[in-house]
């Protein structure tokens, strides 16, 4: 199997499939409520809604990465603020998520082994370096966010 191949498949996985370590980022988000999405149960801690967001801004950085742009999200954007919060507002984040990570998704199965010992765009690693990133910060998020339901 292609080494791409194996990426993809971790890609996806850890966020809609089911992954051995638990719960994928999609299945943990699930059941989750725009008004527990929006909660904050730990004092100075991000909420999921805030969690998603964040997640979906890094999918689309390293997407425009591999599109040959050198993106780097600006502080506000990589924690972006939420302005609305009911139901239809979270189906929306968690629509916008979904597709953020198919275009990466899709992005990712174009490329070829050859092009993962490459420079990042506008990084000093490769892009091997930062598509098992993104696979980790998906991982990293979704223990917080597994974390918060508890809460």
């Amino acid at each position: 199997m292609k080494e791409i191949n194996k990426i993809s498949d971790q890609l996806e996985i850890n966020f809609r499939g089911d992954a051995w370590h638990g719960p994928s980022v999609m299945q943990l988000l699930a059941d989750v409520t725009a008004e527990q999405a929006a909660a904050r149960p730990v004092q100075n801690a991000h909420s999921i809604w805030e969690l998603v967001l964040h997640i979906k801004v890094w999918k689309d950085a390293t997407g425009r990465r591999l599109a040959g742009e050198a993106f780097e999200p600006t502080p506000e954007e990589d924690w972006p603020e939420v302005t609305a919060t009911g139901e239809a507002a979270w189906e929306k984040t968690l629509g916008a998520l979904d597709a953020s990570h198919k275009k990466l998704a899709e992005a990712v199965a174009k490329l070829d082994d050859s092009q993962l010992h490459e420079p990042a765009i506008g990084e000093n690693y490769s892009n091997y370096f930062m598509l098992h990133g993104v696979i980790q910060h998906d991982l990293y998020h979704a223990g917080q966010i597994a974390l918060l339901k508890k809460f």
